[in-house]
């Protein structure tokens, strides 16, 4: 018997291993310019920037490549292996039904799955859709939440626009994603009953978190260091050791502040502490009167504990 010949092709199994850590990110949509500014705050930077960035671009770590792609197809990328990581939304996973670990919620992108209808609609509840049309670019979460309700509507699936599909004589109702409510508004349309509640997620493969553990743990502590330090600014201060007391007793911090001191001969202590942005404008001022001085407020990039 001849020898097999070779194709040329390898399948997935026999591709050889590559330590590279592959994260996928939405190329456009709302969520794609927060995530790129998550990645390089992580300290992931890119090494191409501008027309020169290719679909898959290199980072300034050896180990992790960036592959840019649409967001509802980062899901599948993840779970067949041609990403390791990936970051979209719960909705799109869920839509997807991908055999993926949601590693992070990275509070961002935040919105509803909702059932809606035209505010003139005779229709107040998801019962009376019995039998009614619903439109969605969401057929398989619209499917299974009527199926949970053992209501037997008809749906549409329609690949934008959804919410003038009522006004079009389309549908008798819709099943879409809404942030604040102000494109429901605008569409006069009425919500009665909501679906799903949905973020942005770092998602991984689930061989890829056993062979590519180290780097995808340090991965995942970086971005969640740069959430971490959201909305949070370092109190650097100078206070009199007899002021003491009365300043410790303004700050919150968040174990309580560090203090350290001061080569001064006016008896000084340096105060350091970690405050919520929006308590620094009051804290300044009260901080004043408790007797520090020398005030500094620094922004926080990652917060690590």
């Amino acid at each position: 018997m001849p020898p097999a010949q070779k194709t040329g092709k390898k399948t997935r199994d026999t591709q050889p291993f590559s330590d590279i850590v592959r994260l996928a990110i939405p190329n456009k949509g709302r969520i794609a310019a927060p995530v790129m500014e998550l990645v390089e705050k992580s300290g992931l930077h890119l090494a191409e920037s501008g027309e020169q960035r290719r679909l898959i671009t290199r980072t300034l770590d050896p180990h992790v490549e960036i592959l840019f792609a649409r967001p509802a197809d980062i899901p599948g990328y993840v779970e067949n292996g041609a990403a390791d990581l990936g970051i979209t939304g719960h909705d799109m996973v869920t839509e997807r039904g991908a055999d993926v670990q949601e590693l992070l919620d990275l509070q961002m992108g935040r919105a509803k799955l909702v059932l809606a209808v035209h505010e003139d609609s005779e229709i107040q509840t998801p019962r009376e859709l019995n039998g009614h049309r619903v439109a969605t670019e969401f057929p398989v979460m619209a499917r299974t939440y009527f199926a949970r309700k053992k209501i037997n509507a008809d749906i549409v699936q329609v690949g934008g626009a959804c919410e003038a599909t009522p006004h079009l004589g389309i549908a008798d109702a819709i099943v879409d994603l809404t942030s604040s409510g102000t494109t429901l508004k605008t569409n006069r349309l009425r919500v009665i009953d909501e679906v799903l509640v949905t973020s942005t997620y770092l998602i991984a493969n689930r061989d890829s978190l056993e062979k590519k553990k180290e780097k995808i743990d340090e991965i995942h502590l970086a971005f969640e260091s740069v959430i971490r330090a959201r909305g949070q600014c370092y109190l650097m201060m100078n206070v009199k050791k007899g002021c003491l007391d009365a300043v410790k007793r303004v700050l919150p911090g968040l174990s309580g502040p560090t203090v350290m001191d001061v080569a001064s001969s006016e008896g000084l202590v340096a105060v350091h502490a970690v405050v919520s942005e929006e308590r620094v404008y009051m804290l300044i001022s009260q901080l004043k009167q408790a007797g520090a001085r020398d005030i500094l407020v620094m922004s926080i990039q990652r917060m690590i504990r």
